[in-house]
């Protein structure tokens, strides 16, 4: 038993109770909100918040920010990333953000080792002042095989997480993969978004002899809930980018505009709906330019809307006067997006990818639709027909809280920690 141990049995048997440490957790993120960018990796932020939060665990989050040579750092976007300090400990959780050294398009098989370069001396400076009980992973590549590294050195056992995009894009590159599978047979636990994804990580080898545990994504119901429709749109007043008649029926698509995520596919379904049928997206990303081309060579640049970046607090509004949200991506795990716009009444349009089985388990979710634009065309047409009541939709995301994953997490690093 270490000093930190002995102090506690002293206590206890001083107090007369069992008295239990708050375990310590170092957690490895390669996305997570920074000053410069809030947005990042919300949902990361608000999973170890809320698990800080219960007061079992205490969360340090180490988030490496990965930057090429020195000459071209202050270059586009690079230059807001090298503007994020190195410590951000203004909020309820502690976020380091030490550099490592990045090649765009270049250093993917190596950035596991780059990072963990970068990230074990801070580690192990953290570790000597106050010891941790536990490594995380939050995305199994880059982050897993790094934290597994970091984790080894400490002589610490490690969990990863798997989200969808870390399996799917980066399980078809065998340098990458032999790096997943040696870091999952090591892992003292390893965790995925949704039981479709575990299935995907053990046709690939990423499951090690205990198994993968589930460990669905959270929601903050305080702020995803049903806000009628027609008080949703008349509260959204002149958001920037959309200007909707009364008799108007939208749809809305979250996330950022990447090939993968489909929205050229929404829009050409556009070209086969009413014209009072709406569509919005939210986010941005470098296919805005070809999907507003797209749109403008369909003839239906009046009825495709971009918004751009909508702040946390406009997105519950949004959602809510929308009449479905679509998103027909290449690929997800189990994408927040689904649950936030179910949370608040609206019902799905998405492919049956990932964990969507798993969400949309009843008919007033929504509809499975095939990344065709004829077959998101019909479902459409049919849930605008017939649309489910907001409260009913809402019912279909209870299951969800970032309590309930924060507890579910809490039960599995303890039992990880105490080596059960």
């Amino acid at each position: 038993m270490d000093r930190r141990g002995r102090t506690a049995r002293a206590l206890a048997l001083v107090s007369g109770c069992d008295l239990r440490l708050k375990r310590r957790l170092l957690s490895i993120s390669t996305l997570y909100p920074a000053p410069t960018r809030p947005g990042f990796g919300r949902f990361v932020a608000r999973q170890m918040e809320t698990l800080a939060a219960r007061g079992d665990w205490e969360v340090t989050v180490i988030n490496p920010i990965g930057l090429p040579p020195f000459p071209f750092r202050s270059m586009g976007r690079y230059a807001q990333l090298a503007a994020i300090p190195a410590l951000d400990s203004g909020g309820p959780v502690a976020v380091h953000h030490p550099r490592f050294l990045l090649v765009p398009g270049l250093s993917g098989r190596f950035n596991p080792w780059l990072i963990a370069r970068a990230v074990l001396p801070l580690a192990r400076a953290l570790h000597a002042q106050a010891p941790f009980d536990l490594v995380d992973a939050q995305f199994f590549y880059p982050d897993g095989p790094a934290a597994m590294r970091v984790a080894g050195a400490l002589g610490l056992p490690c969990a990863i997480k798997a989200r969808g995009s870390d399996i799917h894009f980066w399980g078809d590159r065998p340098a990458a993969l032999a790096q997943m599978c040696s870091a999952a047979a090591s892992a003292a636990a390893v965790l995925a978004v949704s039981g479709a994804l575990a299935g995907d990580m053990t046709a690939l080898g990423l499951a090690p002899k205990g198994g993968i545990t589930v460990h669905y994504t959270g929601l903050d119901h305080a702020r995803f809930k049903p806000i009628p429709r027609c008080e949703a749109r008349q509260r959204l007043g002149d958001l920037p980018g959309l200007t909707l008649r009364s008799s108007d029926r939208l749809a809305v698509s979250v996330g950022a505009l990447l090939p993968i995520k489909g929205q050229a596919l929404a829009i050409r379904a556009l070209t086969s709906l009413p014209s009072d049928i709406q569509l919005a997206l939210a986010g941005t990303g470098p296919d805005e330019a070809a999907l507003r081309a797209l749109a403008a060579s369909l003839g239906i640049s009046s009825r495709v809307h971009f918004l751009g970046t909508i702040s946390h607090q406009t997105l519950p509004l949004l959602l809510s006067a929308a009449d479905v949200m679509v998103l027909p991506s290449e690929r997800e795990g189990l994408a927040n997006a689904w649950i936030e716009a179910l949370a608040c009444g609206t019902p799905l349009i998405v492919p049956d990818i990932g964990g969507a089985r798993e969400v949309l388990d009843r008919p007033a979710a929504g509809r499975l639709a095939a990344r065709t634009p004829e077959a998101i065309a019909a479902a459409m047409i049919e849930l605008l027909t017939d649309p489910p009541p907001q409260a009913e939709v809402a019912a279909c995301a209870a299951r969800f809280s970032w309590d309930a994953n924060a507890a579910a997490l809490a039960a599995i690093y303890e039992s990880v920690a105490s080596g059960h």
